[in-house]
């Protein structure tokens, strides 16, 4: 249950072999969406059941989805002994996923118990393992299985969730299995190279809200999802992460150290506290280029008329990195109604940068406030990349996979070094 233990077969970007463990929780219907997602991106998923899973999800559906054979107490697979199957499926996993995880299953894997086929395998298996869990919150809270899920987190077991949400017993809690999608993205972070190693990375995320009295402001429809995308890719990649966060409500990735701020004013003080000590500067957060030139420390009164607001400039902080972080990679977005060629050509050579990505936020489907993204990324003296339309975790793993040639020189490995 050692991520360090992951088989050498497990590179980037190709379909893997994913066993999921489905324990017996009414949770265990979304295993058949669980199958489908991973297949549909390539992967190949066989299934292993506890006893009581069948109660709540049909084996033949599970076979027909993954197209192979469950495996579990009672089940034969083909070609293998019976008292070997649970070796065989260790040795051609290269993860395991158990979703749902109940309580049950989360401390016998924490006292190294194996009361089950499934948990059996897992004592068997070296690779990486990913635990989905689903309950009551009554359950949830317990110290017990707190401190069991405490241990198998020092092991490097992966947790996802569990999440608030309507419960089947009708309650509202913690205790929901997470989405499906982000169980997808946490096996798939399995694979990805550890490539950032040693690299400071700071990222900026999200809208900026510049007041104008104590209850209005102005700001723009950034969710600062693409950003902590980034970030989150960053930190999986290996890399010391930095993410200077506007006023959003996501939850910050594992490993991400996190700033928060309001303003421009704000987000570019932390910037220019962390600039020089990066290797590598993404600017995704949407600042605003103007604030109030005078705040009202009271409520404008409608009665009172409209209010003449005056306006002035923000600092570019992304143009102001050249000067701060000269030996850093910079990177900054582009957010265009509209994206042309010229302009982004323009912007790159105005802001000194070494990448630029533009996306077209008029378009409902991607950018502000969608999962979705769609960029072209503009490098000096190279062909422009465009990536299609895809989900923003995936458009922030192309991205890294781009940018991050720009780090590999003798010079910044020397830099790195001495850090």
């Amino acid at each position: 249950m050692s991520l360090t233990g992951a088989p050498d077969s497990a590179t980037s970007g190709a379909g893997r072999r994913i066993l999921l463990g489905v324990c017996g929780g009414v949770a265990a219907y979304r295993a058949a969406d669980l199958v489908r997602r991973l297949r549909e991106r390539g992967h190949q998923v066989r299934c292993a059941m506890t006893p009581s899973a069948a109660s709540f999800t049909s084996r033949l559906t599970l076979e027909v989805l993954s197209g192979a054979p469950v495996y579990g107490e009672g089940y034969l697979v083909a070609g293998v002994e019976g008292e070997e199957q649970h070796i065989a499926a260790a040795r051609w996993a290269e993860a395991i996923c158990i979703s749902p995880a109940t309580a049950n299953m989360i401390s016998a894997l924490a006292l190294g118990l194996a009361p089950n086929f499934l948990a059996t395998t897992v004592l068997a298996f070296r690779g990486p393992l990913i635990l989905a869990p689903a309950m009551h919150p009554a359950m949830w809270e317990k110290p017990v299985l707190q401190e069991n899920l405490a241990r198998l987190a020092e092991r490097g077991v992966i947790r996802v969730g569990p999440v608030e949400g309507p419960l089947a017993s009708g309650e509202i809690g913690l205790g929901r299995m997470a989405d499906v999608l982000d169980l997808v993205r946490a096996i798939e972070a399995c694979f990805v190279p550890p490539d950032l190693v040693g690299t400071s990375v700071l990222i900026t995320a999200g809208p900026t809200h510049e007041p104008i009295d104590p209850v209005r402001y102005l700001g723009n429809r950034s969710s600062g999802r693409m950003g902590f995308a980034l970030a989150a890719e960053a930190a999986r990649r290996g890399a010391r992460v930095c993410l200077v966060a506007g006023p959003v409500t996501l939850a910050t990735p594992p490993g991400v150290e996190r700033i928060d701020v309001q303003t421009a004013l704000e987000m570019d003080a932390a910037v220019r506290a962390r600039a020089a000590q990066s290797d590598l500067i993404v600017m995704s957060a949407a600042v605003a280029d103007f604030r109030p030139a005078a705040y009202e420390p009271r409520k404008i009164k409608r009665h009172e008329g409209t209010p003449a607001l005056a306006l002035t400039e923000n600092p570019d902080i992304l143009a102001s990195l050249a000067l701060l972080a000269p030996d850093a990679i910079r990177v900054g977005f582009a957010a265009e109604t509209g994206v042309t060629e010229g302009e982004a050509e323009r912007k790159l050579r105005a802001k000194s940068v070494h990448a630029l990505i533009a996306n077209d936020v008029s378009r409902a489907d991607i950018g502000f406030g969608s999962d979705h993204n769609e960029v072209t990324v503009y490098r000096p003296g190279l062909p422009s990349v465009k990536l299609d339309r895809r989900p923003k975790a995936e458009i922030a793993s192309a991205l890294f996979d781009l940018i991050r040639p720009l780090l590999e020189s003798p010079r910044r490995e020397a830099d790195r070094s001495r850090r």
